[in-house]
């Protein structure tokens, strides 16, 4: 997600409700990870990717088509392992749904934390008797909207306050009321951790390499040297 969230917040700033296919979930062998993300716009554009193209065309229908939220399972075709699946041999769970100013109302604010490199995770219901699509918002010190009761809301801000601490994406079940011995409720966890400190001790020709590769790894890095000379940008 965090590859196509600033172009999300943009286009519904701007008024627009964009089609949004999750990876929640994966089995085996799987081209991208819980988190990744496709979105699609109102003109029929697609940004970002959810399996390397394996289900990508599959998903853009059911994003354009659907109105209420969807959890779909892809996995190889039984028939044709070059049908709609994934011919790596894994499973993948992609959510689907319409994002919008009235649906996602804390959007840019997740947006603007993100940008501050500071923690935030986004849980969603995924998985519920009642229906689906509830969405909270949660900091270390504070939390924003609910997912049904008081007692779901505490314990999902607790589990994802964990995985936000070590920087796991992934779903938590739950019973129907939040019940942690349960099942029925599943909760897909969005963390937005701060990216990894790289430090590199001295101003070389070896630390400018590794500092481009730690860059281009998603690392935040700073070389440093007490030499001011050569601890420059």
């Amino acid at each position: 997600m965090r590859d196509v969230l600033y172009d999300l917040a943009e286009r519904v700033a701007n008024g627009e409700t964009v089609g949004v296919g999750t990876v929640v979930a994966t089995f085996s062998s799987a081209p991208r990870p819980a988190g990744a993300a496709m979105l699609v716009t109102q003109d029929g554009e697609a940004v970002g990717s959810v399996s390397g193209g394996c289900v990508e065309g599959a998903v853009y229908d059911l994003a354009q088509e659907t109105g209420d939220p969807v959890l779909q399972r892809y996995g190889v075709s039984n028939d044709d392992a070059f049908a709609v699946g994934l011919t790596c041999g894994g499973i993948i769970d992609i959510y689907v749904e319409k994002i919008s100013a009235d649906t996602f109302p804390q959007l840019a604010e997740v947006v603007e934390t993100v940008r501050a490199e500071e923690p935030v995770a986004v849980a969603t219901v995924i998985e519920h008797p009642d229906g689906i699509g509830r969405r909270m918002v949660i900091w270390p010190d504070r939390r924003d909207g609910s997912l049904g009761s008081a007692r779901i809301d505490d314990a999902v801000t607790d589990d994802a306050r964990g995985m936000l601490a070590s920087g796991r994406t992934g779903v938590l079940q739950y019973g129907p009321d939040g019940q942690r011995r349960g099942e029925g409720m599943s909760v897909f966890v969005n963390s937005f951790e701060p990216p990894p400190r790289m430090l590199v001790f001295g101003a070389i020709d070896f630390a400018a390499a590794m500092a481009r590769l730690g860059a281009f790894l998603g690392y935040r890095v700073t070389v440093c040297d007490a030499r001011p000379v050569f601890a420059t940008r």
